[in-house]
C-alpha cells in the first residue's frame, strides 16, 4: 500500500459555511483506514508545535481516557514526530487528563499541549471550565458509535462542553473550532439528526455547507481495496460489518427504498409526525417494513414522534424503547421501504437516537 493515497483534510478546513462565514464545526466521515484520524491528529499537534495552540481530545465516556496519550500520539509520532514524547496526568481527581509533550530524553522541557475530557462529564466540565480556557481546538474522533452506544442526552452534553470551553480569556464567547471524524455507520446517529445532515446527504454528496458547519463525505478507494485484499476480510465477504468497514455502505441515497409495495401486510401502528399521521405495516412475505400515509383510524396503537405531536390516545416515543430497538434493527438491515420522502423523514426522525 506504499502508493496508496490517504485522506487530506485541507479542503474541508478551507471551506466557508453556507453564509460565507468561517465555520466552527468541521465534520468528516469515510470508510475505515482512510487516514482521517492521522491527518487531523497531526494537524492538531502541528498547531501546538508551531503556534502553541492547545487542543482538547473529546471522548464519550470516562474510561476512554485511559492511555489517551498513546491513542492520540503513538501513530503520528512514528510517522511524523519521532523526536517527541507525550505523557498525561490526571487532574480533578483523575476525571480529566492533561497532555504534556517534550523532546526525547529532555523531560525538563516538558510543556502542556492540551487536555482530554469525556462528554459524559459535561456537568463537571462546566464546573471546572477554567482549566481549559487556553484550548483553541477540539478533536472528536468516532462521533458515530459503531454499537450505537451514546451518552444519555449526548447532544445537550456536547453543546454544554463547547459552551463551557468557549468562554474565558476575557470573552463571553470565543471562536473554538471542533473537528469531528467518523467512519460511516448510520444516518440515525444523533449528530446528523441534530444538524439535519440525515435529510440532506446522499450517495453523490461530497461536501455540505450548513450554518456554522461544513461536512465532508469521503470514500477512499485505496483503503477499501487494501482491506478487501486481506484474507481475513475475504473470509467475511458477505458480512454486513465488512461492507460497512470497506465500502462506506449505509442508506446512501435520499430516494433509496422509496417504492410502492403490494401484498399481504399486518398493520403495526400509527405514528404522528409534524401533525400528520403515517402508517407502519409489516410485509412478512417480503421481509420488509413499510411506511405510507394510508392510516387505519380504528387501530389504537399510536405513537407521537415529538412532544409537539402529543395528543389524546397517543403514546410518547420515549415510552416505546423496545419497539424502537426492533425498528432500528430493521432499518439498519435495509428492510424499510417508504411511500415518499415525507414518510422517510418521519421514520428517520422517529428512529434517530
Amino acid at each position: 500500500m506504499s502508493q496508496s493515497t490517504f485522506y487530506d483534510g485541507t479542503k474541508l478546513l478551507s471551506l466557508m459555511d453556507i453564509n460565507g462565514n468561517k465555520p466552527e464545526i468541521y465534520m468528516v466521515e469515510s470508510n475505515r483506514n482512510d487516514g482521517k484520524t492521522t491527518f487531523f491528529n497531526k494537524f492538531a499537534f502541528n498547531q501546538f508545535k508551531k503556534k502553541k495552540k492547545k487542543f482538547v481530545i473529546l471522548v464519550r465516556f470516562g474510561y476512554e481516557l485511559n492511555e489517551i496519550e498513546d491513542r492520540f500520539f503513538k501513530d503520528i509520532r512514528a510517522l511524523f514526530f519521532p523526536f517527541f514524547e507525550m505523557t498525561s496526568k490526571g487532574i480533578v481527581n483523575g476525571k480529566f487528563r492533561e497532555l504534556f509533550v517534550h523532546p526525547n530524553d529532555q523531560e525538563e522541557l516538558e510543556e502542556s499541549c492540551g487536555y482530554a475530557i469525556a462528554i459524559n462529564d459535561a456537568d463537571l466540565v462546566k464546573k471546572y471550565s477554567h482549566f481549559f480556557s487556553d484550548a483553541e481546538l477540539i478533536l472528536f474522533d468516532e462521533f458515530q458509535s459503531e454499537n450505537n452506544k451514546y451518552c444519555s442526552d449526548e447532544i445537550r452534553k456536547f453543546q454544554s462542553i463547547h459552551k463551557s470551553l468557549a468562554r474565558g480569556r476575557g470573552k463571553q464567547v470565543r471562536y473554538l473550532p471542533v473537528i469531528m471524524m467518523s467512519n460511516s455507520v448510520s444516518l440515525l446517529n444523533p449528530y446528523y439528526t441534530a444538524f439535519g445532515i440525515n435529510k440532506k446527504v446522499n450517495s453523490k454528496t461530497k461536501f455540505l455547507r450548513l450554518k456554522g458547519l461544513v461536512f465532508e463525505r469521503h470514500y477512499n478507494e485505496d483503503a477499501s481495496k487494501a482491506s478487501l485484499e486481506s484474507g481475513f476480510i475475504q473470509a467475511f465477504e458477505d458480512d454486513e460489518y465488512t461492507k460497512y468497514s470497506t465500502e462506506n455502505v449505509y442508506l446512501n441515497d435520499n430516494t433509496a427504498f422509496i417504492e410502492k409495495v403490494d401484498g399481504q401486510s399486518t398493520y403495526v401502528c400509527t405514528i404522528k409526525y409534524n401533525n400528520k399521521e403515517y402508517a407502519i405495516r409489516s410485509y412478512d412475505d417480503l421481509g420488509i417494513v413499510y411506511c405510507d400515509d394510508r392510516v387505519d383510524k380504528s387501530v389504537k396503537n399510536k405513537i407521537c414522534v415529538t412532544t409537539a405531536d402529543h395528543n389524546v390516545n397517543y403514546v410518547m416515543l420515549k415510552n416505546s424503547d423496545m419497539f424502537l430497538f426492533r425498528l432500528r434493527y430493521f432499518f439498519n438491515k435495509g428492510c424499510f421501504r417508504f411511500k415518499d420522502l415525507t414518510c422517510k423523514e418521519a421514520i428517520l426522525t422517529m428512529l434517530s437516537y
